[in-house]
This record gives structure tokens, C-alpha cells and sequence, in this order.
């Protein structure tokens, strides 16, 4: 790889820099666990904040995708009707009764939900590189096309899991736990892990910061920047697959409201945590911080009376323009 390529991937050299960018989601979520505490001392319990981590896991595992998307250039927003299609193949297959045994009915559902999220995710990949489509509009297309086939396939009802062996078996994936720790949690910790050693120990995940910093740069170094962004998309749709698999067994139901509006909670949960929505810089461990602040702020809002729970979805709105105008001050420095 070039040097030009290498040097985009470097860690800040100042302090400031590295303090602002990467620091400032975690003293965020430090002062909201104690403004939480003081709005209700309950919150701070281990029972609580426990469940907020583990209802958080569906917007923090998409958003781990989403920060490859972003630090790539690009941009997804088809992700929350990408969940209620996938979940509703999922479910359907599982009804169909098409294999006999119940664990390996569970285990081949979950490979098809996997399959298909990476699916789907080529598909906006290719839409946007090969079609040279801009990511807005060509996810803004697919977010309607995987809508519109939910609401088909659930003929505008639910679609939901029948067979109550099934659910059964398949509940201690969202419900059970792990020495104590739920297995959301886990699987949250489990896919950041992976996304990070991936994007920073990497080649790949050098290519995709490269590409995000300066296209015509990355390319004139070698890289291929269609072969890296739909990379990222499949990444987007595995990390997609990955949420459906802990969402079926939390409700065993899908229909054609499931997951709207997740592609704002997981941009906004991205961009808290410190990625340019520009693309180039990328902070796997930032947006996993930035979920969970989004999931506390809602349950300050449901703990306290100062604030109503139905403006929830205003305040993260005002979220992610505050956070793209700390970023744009931050640019400016």
C-alpha cells in the first residue's frame, strides 16, 4: 500500500485531537449515568442499566455495520426495513415446517437470515458502486422495496413464529444469560470486537478508512474502491442478520412497521460516537457508546416526569444535529 493510503489511517498525534474525537462519547455517557441518577436513583441499578444495555443491542449491532458504511463514504438507509424483511423470511421458513427437527430447523434459520442479510446488503452494495448511484437515493430505493415486501408477504398483518417448540428453543438466545450476563450484551461486545480488530488491524479496514478520506487518492494508490464499499454494505447486512437473529426471539413477530425509523437511531448512534458522517474516520468502540447513550436518554425520559416518553424520537433527532455540529466545530480546530 502507498504511503498516502498508510498515513490516512494514523491515530491523531495530539492529545486534543484524540480526546475530542474518541474521549468525548464516554465522558458523555459518564454525565448521563449520573444526570440519570439523580433524575431517579433507580437507574443506576444493576437490574436497570442491564436492560437498557441489553434493549440497546438491536440499534448497536446495526450501527457497527453503519460505521463501516460511513467511514467508507457511504451511506444506508435501508437498514430498519432490511430487518422486518429478513425477520419476516426468517419466520415464514420456521412456520414452514420444511424440517422435522426443531434444533436443526433453528440452526438452518438462522444461517438463511444470515445469507440474506449479506443479501441484501450486496445488493445495495452493487446498486451503489456498480450502478454509481448516489448511497441516498439508492438505499433510499431499497428501503422501500424491502417495506413493500414485507407488507406483501405479511399481506399488511404480522407474520408470526407458530410453533411453540420453536419458540421455546429459540427464546434463551435473547432472554438467557451468561454468567449473569444477558446474551444480547455478550453478542453486542462479541461483533464490536470483531468489527474493530477488522477495521483497524486490518488491510481491509485501512482501505476502507483510505477510501472514505479521499476516493480519487485510494484509488490512485491501487485500491479498489467499488471492491471496498460494497464490502462494507455486505458488512451493513450481516451486522443487519445479526440483530434479526436477537429481535425474532424477543417478540417471535414481524409485520410491516417493524424497524421503522433504526436507520436514524443507527446513524445518530454512529455519529455520536465520533464517525465523520464525511466518511475516513471510523470508531467501532465510540458507536457502540453512542447506542447506548441513545437507549439511557429514553430511559431517563421514561424514569423521570420531566420530559415526556413520546419525545423521545425529537430528542434523538436534536441528537445527531448536535453531534454533526460538535463534529463541524471540531473541523474547524
Amino acid at each position: 500500500m502507498s504511503s498516502v493510503a498508510t498515513e490516512t489511517t494514523k491515530a491523531p498525534k495530539t492529545s486534543k485531537d484524540w480526546d475530542m474525537a474518541a474521549v468525548a462519547p464516554f465522558i458523555a455517557l459518564a454525565l448521563l449515568l449520573v444526570l440519570g441518577y439523580f433524575a431517579n436513583p433507580n437507574f443506576i441499578s444493576v437490574a436497570n442499566l442491564m436492560n437498557v444495555i441489553t434493549r440497546s443491542a438491536f440499534i448497536a449491532i446495526i450501527a457497527l455495520g453503519a460505521t463501516y458504511v460511513i467511514s467508507s463514504g457511504g451511506l444506508d438507509l435501508s437498514v430498519g426495513s432490511m430487518v422486518a424483511f429478513v425477520a419476516s423470511l426468517m419466520i415464514l421458513f420456521m412456520n414452514s415446517g420444511t424440517i422435522a427437527d426443531p434444533m436443526f430447523m433453528l440452526i438452518t434459520a438462522m444461517l438463511l437470515a444470515i445469507a440474506l442479510g449479506a443479501a441484501c446488503g450486496l445488493f445495495n452494495g452493487l446498486i451503489t458502486t456498480i450502478g454509481r448511484i448516489e448511497p441516498f437515493i439508492a438505499t433510499l430505493g431499497t428501503m422501500g422495496i424491502y417495506r413493500g415486501l414485507t407488507t406483501w408477504l405479511s399481506q399488511g398483518g404480522a407474520i408470526t413464529l407458530r410453533d411453540r417448540e420453536l419458540q421455546a428453543l429459540y427464546r434463551p438466545v435473547y432472554f438467557g444469560s451468561i454468567a449473569g450476563i444477558p446474551v444480547p450484551i455478550i453478542i453486542i461486545f462479541v461483533t464490536a470486537a470483531i468489527a474493530a480488530f477488522v477495521l483497524y488491524r486490518t488491510r481491509y479496514g485501512r482501505h476502507v478508512i483510505a477510501v472514505g478520506s479521499n476516493e480519487d487518492v485510494a484509488r490512485y494508490s491501487g485500491i479498489s474502491v467499488n471492491r471496498v464499499r460494497t464490502i462494507a454494505y455486505v458488512v451493513q447486512g450481516l451486522c443487519v442478520a445479526v440483530a434479526v437473529l436477537l429481535y425474532v426471539p424477543r417478540l417471535g413477530s414481524t409485520s410491516a412497521t417493524t424497524g421503522i425509523l433504526w436507520e436514524l437511531q443507527a446513524i445518530t448512534a454512529v455519529v455520536v460516537g465520533g464517525t465523520a458522517l464525511r466518511g475516513g474516520v471510523g470508531r467501532i468502540w465510540g458507536t457502540v457508546c453512542g447506542a447506548f447513550i441513545l437507549e439511557i436518554v429514553g430511559n431517563i425520559m421514561l424514569l423521570s416526569n420531566f420530559i415526556s416518553e413520546y419525545l423521545i424520537g425529537a430528542i434523538q433527532g436534536a441528537i445527531i444535529i448536535i453531534a454533526m455540529l460538535v463534529q463541524r466545530s471540531l473541523m474547524r480546530k
